[in-house]
């Protein structure tokens, strides 16, 4: 099943929020615009890639949004927020589970378990 993007090409896959203009985006230290495409080239064929100012959630810096494609959604599958995603490897780690189904249709790597983290209720409210 396919749904349209924002700039009307269809698209089958998961949406991935990247905060990146506070914290996320800003931190010293860290090569943010290439961990955004790294991400968007890693997944360009299974997810659609946006860009967040800021997701409230600062004390996480760089938070990563994965919600599950339609498909995945019917499987029960909710968004999953990542947060310390400050290296290579671990948006590695999360490319290969988007391509594989993400949320509700593939398990995650285990690794990713030291990421996730709920976010307060007003502040997913945002991000549907």
């Amino acid at each position: 099943m396919s749904r349209r993007s924002r700039d009307g090409g269809a698209t089958a896959g998961c949406t991935v929020t990247v905060c990146r203009g506070c914290c996320c985006g800003t931190a010293a230290g860290f090569d943010h615009a290439g961990q955004l495409t790294q991400l968007r080239k890693a997944v360009a064929d299974a997810a659609v890639v946006r860009v967040s100012d800021c997701l409230d959630t600062c004390a996480h810096a760089n938070v990563i949004v994965v919600q599950p494609s339609p498909a995945g959604r019917r499987a029960g599958g909710r968004p999953v927020w990542l947060g310390l995603v400050n290296d290579t490897d671990a948006a590695d780690d999360i490319a290969a589970w988007i391509r594989a189904g993400g949320p509700g249709l593939a398990d995650p790597p285990g690794v990713l378990d030291l990421y996730a983290f709920t976010p307060p209720r007003r502040i997913r409210q945002h991000l549907t």
